[in-house]
């Protein structure tokens, strides 16, 4: 046996360009320890002027966020560039699907670019197209198809939105998931079910816990196994069929660990993303979205602490603007979303500079049919009675 030593890159550093496809930089990449990124960014950024629109989502880092126009979640984000069609660049600092969204509803015209493109998210990448057309066939194999509403949340690639178009179903955000469900459901009578991509735990955690489901109502779809790991009977048995993807960050919360810190700090709010474990959601004491996360910590009383289970950067944020709380991660380990800490300042710094010099770089672009069905799903969430589409 031949034992070949593979380089471990640090996050940020180096390349290996046979494993990660786009993560070449033509031309020179500032280096991180430029100590005139800051000002260079800040430059570029008043050369473009009005052509440029900065979008920075919640979870970036703060060097990135500060040149950030509009700050929010994926679909505000999205929608925000939408808005304004006058920019003809829109830089996103975020993850790929995020740009793809904001290509899909902004005009031919505007560019979007990501200034990373190994910036993914591992929980969209859970779902590939191939395999959610797999899982179609096994669905009509067992002969329930027919009664099946595909409805994906809004981390998820361009062609599993146009999936969902194609298929009669639609997207949804961690806000309007329940809204989106009672729709579903209520288009296939009482026989319908619904096949949750990609997050198994919003899924779960809405069904049972807004629906009134009970978890014997849903199944897990695996991708990697034949049939899903399911036998037909299962899945002619079930209204949730879930598939096998998860969030690598918010997967980590532990219910243990909510059980420690109400041990240790008498008081403590334990505040959490839908995307958590159903363990952990039961264990908390309030469950929403990213900006349900901001806006509770805005308005909490002064003194009182907070447990926060979401991405890293976002409570460091929020502990550092409001210091009259007490406001700690939900993990014992330091946990950064690795894809979304892809954008660093010199990345936004090329990206920037490229464009004052007329190259586009990394523009992410969505073909006509798969931007037209990813439409026709987004349209469906958005015509949704009830909550505003949020993340």
């Amino acid at each position: 046996m031949t034992t070949v030593d593979l380089p471990l890159l640090p996050l940020g550093r180096g390349t290996d360009l046979s494993a990660e496809r786009g993560v070449e930089c033509p031309g020179d990449l500032p280096a991180a320890s430029d100590p005139d990124l800051v000002a260079r960014a800040a430059a570029a950024k008043a050369k473009l002027g009005e052509r440029v629109f900065v979008l920075g989502h919640h979870y970036q880092r703060d060097e990135v966020i500060q040149f950030a126009d509009v700050t929010g979640d994926s679909f505000k984000l999205a929608r925000e560039a939408a808005a304004r069609p006058d920019a003809e660049f829109i830089v996103f600092c975020g993850v790929h699907f995020m740009a793809e969204s904001a290509d899909i509803l902004t005009a031919p015209s505007q560019k979007v670019v990501l200034p990373d493109l190994a910036a993914g998210c591992s929980m969209a990448d859970m779902a590939r197209l191939a395999q959610v057309e797999d899982a179609w066939d096994a669905l009509t194999d067992a002969g329930i198809a027919d009664q099946v509403v595909p409805i994906t949340y809004m981390n998820s690639s361009a062609d599993i939105k146009a999936f969902c178009g194609r298929h009669d179903g639609a997207v949804c955000t961690s806000s309007n998931a329940q809204v989106a469900l009672e729709w579903a459901f209520a288009q296939k009578g009482e026989d319908a079910k619904v096949l949750f991509l990609p997050d198994q735990h919003l899924g779960r955690n809405t069904a049972v816990l807004e629906l009134g489901l009970e978890l014997a109502d849903c199944v897990v779809w695996n991708p990697l196994k034949p049939n899903g790991g399911l036998t037909a009977e299962q899945l002619r048995d079930a209204k949730m069929i879930l598939w096998k993807g998860h969030c690598s960050v918010h997967g980590r919360f532990s219910a243990e660990v909510v059980d420690q810190l109400r041990a240790t700090i008498p008081g403590v709010n334990i505040l959490v993303h839908p995307e958590c474990a159903h363990e952990v959601v039961l264990r908390a004491d309030l469950v929403g979205s990213t900006e349900f996360i901001i806006n509770t910590i805005e308005a909490a009383e002064p003194g009182t602490s907070w447990a926060i289970g979401t991405e890293l950067n976002l409570v460091k944020r929020l502990a550092k603007d409001h210091p009259d709380k007490q406001i700690m991660f939900l993990d014992k380990t330091v946990c950064y979303c690795s894809t979304m800490n892809r954008i660093d300042l010199p990345h936004l710094v090329w990206a920037l500079e490229s464009l004052v010099d007329g190259t586009v770089v990394n523009q992410i672009q969505v073909d006509a049919e798969t931007e037209h069905w990813a439409k026709v799903a987004l349209q469906r969430m958005l015509d949704l009675p009830g909550k505003t589409a949020r993340d």
